[in-house]
């Protein structure tokens, strides 16, 4: 069995990389000068444009909590037919690691860049950190949730109108043994282009 989130070269990693399950997920987690390198890494993507279209919000410690807290009021208002045991799984969704980063995608209308390029950016940084976490050693996983489309949590977060969620990165240590999933084969999806 060939081993997952090879560190030992690039090219190992990015041919074993496997993301963590949240829900398995513990302390530690990134230290602050992880957590440093981790960013430094992921404000390296393609950048049409040199806009910065993302920024991160960072949740640790007791804000996990406080977020929690707006997680199980606003649950409770889109669902109020759900019971206690719904409501306690929405408070606890950011504690299920040590440290979250939302990356949020600022996009704008641009004369020159196209807006799709500007959020296919965000999705760089979103993959680049789990690929810089990797590296460091620790367990990660890029997730979004009925909580990174939704207006009133988007409010709560301080997003701007133009603003969305690409992504909430779980920072963490795995508690139990990675197991990888079946990958496509990337042959069958090339084609080869030709003139008609």
């Amino acid at each position: 069995m060939p081993v997952l989130n090879d560190i030992s070269s690039i090219r190992s990693l990015l041919a074993s990389r496997r993301s963590a399950s949240a829900k398995a997920m513990g302390a530690p987690g990134p230290t602050p000068a992880q957590l440093s390198e981790i960013l430094a890494a992921a404000v390296r993507v393609p950048d049409h444009g040199k806009l910065t279209p993302w920024r991160f919000i960072l949740f640790e410690g007791e804000a996990r909590r406080r977020f929690g807290d707006s997680l199980r009021r606003r649950w409770r208002e889109l669902h109020p037919e759900h019971g206690e045991d719904s409501l306690i799984a929405m408070h606890g969704l950011l504690l299920r690691t040590p440290t979250v980063v939302a990356v949020i995608s600022t996009a704008r209308e641009h004369p020159k860049i196209p807006l799709w390029e500007q959020q296919l950016s965000a999705g760089a940084v979103c993959q680049t950190m789990l690929i810089a976490a990797t590296a460091v050693g620790l367990a990660c996983q890029w997730m979004t949730d009925w909580m990174a489309y939704d207006p009133g949590m988007a409010r709560v977060m301080g997003l701007a109108p133009h603003e969305k969620v690409a992504g909430f990165i779980y920072l963490g240590t795995s508690t139990v043994p990675l197991e990888d999933r079946p990958r496509p084969d990337p042959q069958s999806l090339l084609t080869r282009w030709g003139p008609p």
